[in-house]
């Protein structure tokens, strides 16, 4: 790879489409505005329910951001990234995906730090929730500050913004009351005394206000009995929209993203910071998760993948690349789109090292890796170039096998890469075993073997002798080659519409290819598949054609 030439690189982010690059100029021009040192960015987390994949997704794509402005600085801006949880919010309900349900039922309307954990582990639910955020974040190796609600309103870093909020209560009223139903605005306050007796949150209007003291006093509705308050020393939290706009006041916050789904209260946060006093942070609303339903993913429903459940069947870094593609874009997140997320990791992972600046900083992998990805592993086998081996190619090779034991895929890969190993390989060694889990899991359950009708027989027997032809050591092209001879004379197979198609010479449709998948394999597609017969074998693949001519594959009788 060659070495990065600060200059060139610089020339390139300057004029770079890629989105971080867009978001990241923003962040230029607000420093041009001010005589600020530092870059602050955030993220935020309401730790109600277990951290899913669009939790992760934010931290990821402001990462993104943050590099690219690193190299629109020429890194001589320092820089900070707060992952904030709001775990001193009231717990509304019961999320759906936790056990022990009924332990914290007793707690509901207490802060998060306050209800107990229900797997037994931590002190509290909250705790629970930021250390598995916590754990992947640092697995991703993110630069991080991780702040708590709780130790920010308790610790007395907030008490100088919230006594701004009580000196601007007025002003901060007439922003939100307007966005509020009529019976909600009649009790509304941006600030939510802690019960001294319960612990609970309280959603209770504001009586009095005394800026002496920094107090409120207010009505228990339930009882009658009136409280005075400090607002400061976490005695009290401020309704999110408020708090939001708060922290951007306290921390000096300059760049947080949002979904799409909190335009609004983007916009109403927004004016409250000015009214206290602060410039709102710069960003942008990226698009929603979907589950594979179309529904949109909740923490508390449970829907949708887990980070945890991403990285059994992937690496991190692919996780990466799904966020970096369009984020403004909803993207159905389910277990369907890990195997092509990888390859096109692996895709960008490849190509990077002959790409130019301006194509580099366009690479999905540029943002993962902060501008420094790793080589790609490649194989190669004796005069041919090297080549990398793609998760769709695994999972095929698996799926001939229907072996879940990671060795049977390393036996097909070294008789065509003999120096191969996990040793050497060490990412190909952890693709296999990731294919290994995502077959057994996924694709085993689903495969579906179908009987070939004549046309189709005469086909594979066609294929299965013209594989006999080729040389012993035919490589992936000369295979393919061969197939495409196999199937442009069949009517059924012609495409007069491919490149450089002609009456004497038409294409190949993919129907080809898909029918061998579908007969062989069970599956609907796989990838390319004179590649595949080169690692899995020519001989290999005439007895796998023979067994499908038989029927032994459909009624599952082959050995």
């Amino acid at each position: 790879m060659e070495p990065m030439l600060p200059q060139t690189l610089g020339e390139a982010a300057a004029t770079s489409k890629a989105w971080p690059f867009e978001e990241a100029r923003k962040l230029i021009a607000r420093l041009e505005r001010s005589d600020r040192k530092e870059v602050i960015f955030e993220t935020g987390y309401g730790p109600s329910g277990l951290p899913h994949l669009g939790t992760f997704g934010e931290v990821a794509r402001t990462n993104m951001v943050r590099h690219a402005f690193h190299a629109l600085a020429g890194g001589k801006v320092k820089t900070r990234l707060i992952a904030f949880s709001d775990d001193m919010d009231g717990l509304r309900k019961v999320p759906d995906n936790v056990p022990n349900r009924e332990m914290i039922l007793p707690h509901l309307g207490k802060p998060l730090s306050q209800v107990p954990d229900p797997f037994g582990e931590y002190k509290s639910f909250a705790e629970q929730n930021n250390a598995r955020l916590r754990a992947f974040l640092d697995q991703f190796e993110f630069d991080y500050e991780f702040m708590s609600s709780t130790n920010c309103y308790k610790s007395g870093l907030f008490d100088k913004a919230l006594l701004r909020v009580l000196e601007c209560f007025d002003e901060v009223q007439s922003i939100m009351l307007p966005s509020l139903r009529e019976e909600r605005a009649a009790t509304y306050s941006p600030f939510l005394p802690i019960h001294p007796r319960t612990g609970v949150v309280m959603q209770a209007a504001v009586l009095a206000r005394r800026l002496d003291l920094g107090t409120i006093r207010w009505r228990d509705p339930s009882t009658g009995e009136e409280f005075e308050t400090p607002v400061t020393g976490g005695h009290c939290k401020l309704q999110w929209k408020p708090d939001w706009a708060m922290r951007w006041y306290a921390l000096g916050v300059d760049y947080e993203m949002a979904g799409k789904d909190l335009i609004d209260s983007v916009k109403l946060s927004s004016r409250v910071a000015r009214v206290l006093g602060a410039e709102p942070p710069a960003g942008f609303n990226y698009e929603l998760f979907l589950d594979d339903n179309g529904q949109k993913i909740s923490k508390t429903k449970g829907n949708g993948l887990t980070i945890e459940q991403w990285l059994a069947y992937a690496s991190p870094e692919s996780l990466a690349s799904f966020m970096f593609q369009k984020p403004m874009a909803a993207k159905r997140l389910y277990f369907d789109v890990i195997p092509r997320t990888v390859d096109d990791y692996l895709g960008s992972l490849e190509a990077y090292p002959g790409q130019a600046w301006k194509e580099r900083l366009g690479n999905p992998v540029w943002h993962i890796h902060g501008g420094a990805p790793p080589n790609p592993e490649l194989l190669t086998h004796d005069e041919h170039g090297p080549t990398t081996i793609s998760f769709a190619m695994l999972l095929n090779l698996a799926a001939v096998s229907n072996d879940e034991n990671p060795s049977v895929l390393w036996g097909f890969l070294r008789r065509h890469y003999p120096t191969a190993s996990p040793e050497t390989h060490p990412g190909l060694d952890r693709l296999v075993r990731y294919a290994v889990a995502y077959f057994r899991d996924f694709v085993a359950p689903k495969k579906r073997y179908r009987e070939a009708d004549d046309i189709e027989r005469c086909v594979l027997e066609e294929i299965s002798s013209k594989l006999t032809q080729l040389p012993a050591a035919a490589s992936a092209d000369e295979i393919q080659h061969a197939l495409y001879d196999v199937a442009r004379p069949i009517p059924r197979y012609q495409d007069h519409s491919a490149k450089r198609a002609t009456a004497a010479r038409p294409g190949v449709s993919n129907e080809f290819f898909n029918m061998i998948y579908s007969v062989l394999l069970g599956e609907n597609r796989g990838p390319r598949l004179g590649s595949f017969i080169a690692i899995y074998g020519v001989d290999e693949t005439r007895k796998l054609i023979d067994k499908a001519l038989a029927n032994e594959l459909v009624n599952g009788t082959a050995s």
